[in-house]
């Protein structure tokens, strides 16, 4: 019996060991992209998130991926269509792609989790809008001006709408 094999871009099996990837600060937020469009030939984007106490993305809506965060650390409130919930370590969370939602650490200790975005392509927002994170040196406390400007231009083209309160972020 003879298997068909799908047609597409070839994959290589990927194995990034755990002190690598780019990392990258948006604001105190660290991301660790681990696989990535072009590693996973389209499939995912992959990251490894810090969000520090009090920290996390304001309400946004991604219109072109899938997004599943596994909790690794800390407490993590979610809100999205109208509800809000608790998760933490070992907590799984799955936002369809059209769906409003934010996360906030409220927790003392920092949050950690493991982002996927499926189809691959968030890993290149992340990496254009981060700033290289550089070892022993601390992140800023929240972004920049010049960040937000980065993020809220780059956002359209990867189809991110953030809704920022009145009044900008807080």
């Amino acid at each position: 019996m003879e298997v068909a094999v799908p047609e597409g871009p070839k994959k290589d099996l990927l194995h990034v060991p755990a002190s690598e990837g780019q990392s990258v600060w948006i604001g105190a937020d660290i991301y660790t992209l681990k696989a990535t469009k072009e590693t996973t030939g389209g499939s995912l984007s992959l990251m490894e998130v810090s969000v520090p106490p009090g920290d996390g993305p304001p309400p946004h809506v991604h219109s072109n991926e899938d997004e599943g965060i596994y909790v690794l650390a800390g407490e993590l409130e979610f809100f999205t269509d109208g509800r809000t919930f608790l998760a933490g370590p070992g907590d799984f969370v799955f936002v369809p792609r059209g769906t409003v939602h934010a996360l906030r650490n409220v927790g003392v200790h920092p949050g950690k989790t493991l982002t996927m975005y499926t189809p691959g392509g968030m890993d290149r927002y992340f990496a254009g809008v981060g700033t290289p994170a550089e070892p022993g040196v601390p992140p800023a406390p929240q972004m920049s001006p010049e960040q937000l400007q980065k993020a809220m231009g780059l956002a359209q083209e990867y189809g991110l709408e953030v809704r920022l309160p009145e009044g900008g972020p807080q």
